[in-house]
């Protein structure tokens, strides 16, 4: 029996105003939707975060039974057995959006964006799954960001970064101390393990910031994705 193709993720768009050479997947976090990361990151900047360059993709997780809700049913990249950094991960349903996604980046490619032209990440659960999608299987991603997220202790993305030998794609890491939902220890903690592992990894601490994203945030990462994705001068004829 074959799997049947995962059905294309939904996505709300952001189109570079100029000639599109780069692209930024944004993953939400557990219960949003890609429309509504988009529209919350709007209003805290009072504009789309938007480049002359680069597309900003903003996918939707399925909806899918979750476990920290009793099995209701929510938008989430993968399950977990509980939201703590030392329970195993759900690998199943991790590694099954990491296909869906996966077909998103080929999209990209498909449309001509080179693979270290693509950068991806995003905000709790989805830095997360972001992680595990460039640390584990597309390590030739031009950066990785990740806001108010973890890894658990003994993360499939540790086993893959001990086996490996190739470059890795930079980590741009933010995290309020005051979170209460995602302990800000966890962050830090995600972040030494990396860097010991070979990622060349940043951590920008937000005082009194709690699980939420804040302009001067915004702001840092925004300046970190143009370093990571320059403008391309138009290549001679």
């Amino acid at each position: 029996l074959g799997m049947a193709a995962p059905a294309a993720l939904q996505r709300s768009v952001v189109s570079p105003a100029g000639r599109h050479t780069a692209s930024l997947i944004f993953l939400h976090g557990s219960g949003d939707t890609g429309e509504g990361a988009r529209v919350w990151i709007k209003q805290i900047l009072n504009q789309d975060m938007a480049f002359q360059h680069i597309k900003v993709i903003y996918p939707t997780a399925p909806a899918r039974p979750y476990t920290p809700m009793k099995g209701a049913f929510s938008n989430v990249w993968f399950d977990r057995y509980k939201i703590c950094n030392d329970v195993p991960e759900h690998i199943e349903s991790i590694d099954s959006m990491c296909r869906g996604l996966t077909d998103l980046i080929n999209d990209e490619v498909k449309n001509g964006i080179a693979k270290h032209r693509i950068l991806i990440g995003g905000f709790s659960m989805g830095g997360g799954m972001a992680m595990h999608l460039a640390y584990r299987f597309h390590q030739d991603l031009a950066g990785v960001f990740a806001l108010s997220s973890f890894l658990n202790k003994d993360s499939a993305v540790y086993q893959a970064l001990k086996r490996n030998e190739s470059a890795l794609p930079e980590l741009f890491q933010c995290h309020g101390t005051a979170d209460e939902l995602v302990l800000y220890s966890w962050g830090e903690e995600t972040n030494k393990m990396l860097k010991s592992l070979g990622v060349s990894a940043s951590l920008h601490t937000f005082p009194n910031l709690n699980h939420e994203l804040n302009r001067t945030e915004i702001e840092k990462l925004k300046s970190w994705i143009v370093k990571k994705l320059p403008v391309e001068a138009p290549k001679a004829n």
